[in-house]
């Protein structure tokens, strides 16, 4: 799946509604089309697993496990 234009840049993406962190390489397209459309993402910066975490979001089960170190 491409990036959004507007998370190019991101590779995680929190859903403000769940507290649940997805990863843009692997996120289902259905969950990431529902996700642009109702407009409760954001980015986290630095763009990394461990500060989603820190701002209490959960990984998503399509994240890696290995991902980002974690």
């Amino acid at each position: 799946m491409e990036r959004p234009t507007r998370f190019e840049h991101n590779r995680y993406v929190g859903d403000k509604r769940t507290q649940v962190v997805y990863d843009l390489d692997t996120v289902p397209e259905e969950i990431m089309a529902e996700l642009l459309e109702a407009r409760t993402y954001l980015s986290f910066g630095p763009d990394t697993l461990v500060e989603a975490r820190n701002r209490g979001y959960k990984p998503h089960a399509s994240v890696a496990p290995a991902a980002d170190g974690a």
